[in-house]
């Protein structure tokens, strides 16, 4: 099968390399996101799709399009793909790359629910109980097509956005596999647009925490391990966070206790522990160092 393949992020990297491990596939060519500048010292970073194929010596064609105009679809066209596999591309199919050939989707997240740019994020934060991922047939909807297959799981532990992202893009790898060889005997089944919701791009801002509740900071600094991280209105990223009460009332930001292990920290509803601080452009240190060079003492207000 002449597979064009769409992506652009570790999770679609994986996804990419278990389809060419099976050699019932012909990648025929991959196109991803353009190289970003990356860290401080912006040094041009390649995509992790790039990367791989990069690693691996291939010969397959990489096309990395400002914007999918003209010049793209007639690439796309003249690679003949039986099939157009998008995973976490990052960019919307324009109907004339829709109509070249069948375009199939690997989202990750249990569709409709999370439709858009940051499901994995969304699951965590709302505390799903169950984590899966979706293959759909492409329309110009934002991921509303027909669904050609669901693999779900249930949650028995919390996982940060990295870790979880590795278990669902090998879990989508295994879904997506298996359809693509089935895909002429699978009937596709009509999303329920009524029970569909939606989910924006990350920005930074997102990452900012009130302590107002406990719970929701943790899962926040598991959404957010990755970028932008959590922080304060000062600017202090907190990292190795764990919920110690979800129930006792603080005030919002009070220093509870101090000791080796880390600090705790009261919020409105709960307590945090956090082992890890990083002030605005200095290292990332523990939490127990930060507050005693502060000079701060249990019963002060985190600053």
């Amino acid at each position: 099968m002449r597979v064009l393949f769409m992506g652009t992020p570790g999770f679609a990297r994986i996804v990419l390399d278990k389809l060419l491990q099976d050699s019932y596939f012909e990648i025929v060519g991959v196109f991803a996101q353009p190289d970003r500048p990356f860290g401080r010292k912006q040094e041009m970073k390649p995509p992790q799709t790039k990367e791989l194929l990069m690693i691996n010596n291939n010969s397959i064609p990489i096309y990395q399009p400002e914007k999918l105009d003209e010049k793209s679809i007639y690439a796309i066209e003249k690679l003949r793909p039986d099939v157009i596999l998008v995973v976490a591309y990052g960019k919307i199919l324009p109907k004339k790359i829709l109509c070249i050939g069948r375009c199939i989707n690997l989202h990750a997240s249990i569709l409709p629910k999370y439709r858009g740019a940051s499901p994995i994020q969304e699951m965590i934060l709302n505390d799903e109980k169950f984590y899966g991922v979706s293959v759909i047939d492409m329309e110009e909807g934002l991921d509303s097509g027909n669904i050609l297959g669901i693999k779900a799981f249930r949650v028995k532990e919390y996982l940060n956005i990295e870790s979880l992202s590795i278990k669902l893009a090998n879990m989508g790898s295994m879904l997506i596999i298996d359809i693509l060889k089935n895909i002429e005997r699978i009937q596709p089944l009509k999303q329920l647009s009524l029970e569909s919701t939606y989910c924006k791009k990350v920005l930074k801002e997102d990452g900012l925490i009130l302590f107002d509740d406990a719970k929701k900071i943790y899962l926040k600094s598991l959404a957010y391990w990755l970028w932008p991280h959590i922080f304060t209105h000062e600017g202090l990223k907190l990292f190795d966070i764990c919920v110690v009460s979800q129930t006792q009332n603080c005030r919002a930001g009070e220093i509870i206790s101090i000791d080796q292990d880390g600090v705790l920290i009261g919020c409105k509803c709960g307590v945090i522990k956090v082992q890890k601080i990083q002030s605005p452009s200095k290292q990332k240190i523990e939490a127990t160092a930060y507050v005693r060079g502060k000079r701060l003492k249990v019963g002060d207000i985190l600053i």
